[in-house]
């Protein structure tokens, strides 16, 4: 390469896709927590984190593997398990008195309805307040599951495809066209267990 290029290698995290450096600055200049989103195609996870200068802290943090805790039997990936990842989550944050925070979806791009908002529409609906656009966020429907169950309604008459397309609620005993009911019971015992210091037994 030429003496007098002017290429700079890109820092590793940002050539890995993993941290938009400029977005990253703001946040720390900001001197508010983040609320981190990050997802899988099987489950979600949310985080209160602070910038110290040896690195981020997480104050508090939610998995969707913890929605079991409280019935959930779901896909931990969906909408739904996003935003009851996200309850949780903010539910959590406000015992630790953190009432504010800026979202941070890394370099995912910001589409409307996805599962990075429907986390964030978990954590507003917790209390605490973080800046948003209120087109990005899910329709309310899509939140709770009834999408899906007017999917699988849609699939009654057809066994097999019914089958196919929803064997891992079957083998939970977990009706589809039900899912939205579940969503609620289970938003609920996390209410509860949260207001009462703890995890549902």
């Amino acid at each position: 390469m030429a003496k007098d290029s002017h290429y700079c290698v890109p820092y590793r995290r940002r050539a890995e896709g993993k941290t938009d450096y400029r977005a990253r600055r703001a946040f720390v200049v900001s001197g508010k927590p983040r609320l981190v989103v990050r997802g899988t195609l099987r489950n979600m996870t949310a985080q209160i984190v602070v910038a110290k200068p040896k690195g981020d802290v997480a104050l508090v943090s939610a998995h969707s593997k913890e929605l079991s805790d409280y019935e959930w039997k779901a896909s931990g990936g969906s909408i739904p398990s996003a935003y009851l990842t996200g309850f949780l989550c903010g539910l959590k944050a406000k015992s630790k008195g953190v009432e504010q925070a800026i979202l941070d979806i890394g370099l995912r791009s910001p589409s409307k309805g996805a599962r990075v908002f429907a986390a964030l529409k978990g954590v507003l609906d917790a209390g605490v307040d973080v800046p948003h656009s209120e087109e990005k966020l899910p329709d309310e429907d899509r939140i709770e599951g009834k999408h899906i169950a007017q999917y699988a309604e849609s699939l009654a008459s057809t066994p097999e495809i019914y089958q196919s397309k929803f064997s891992k609620y079957l083998e939970q005993k977990l009706s589809p066209e039900n899912l939205a009911e579940t969503f609620a019971k289970v938003k609920e015992g996390i209410s509860t267990a949260l207001e009462s210091g703890g995890k549902k037994k």
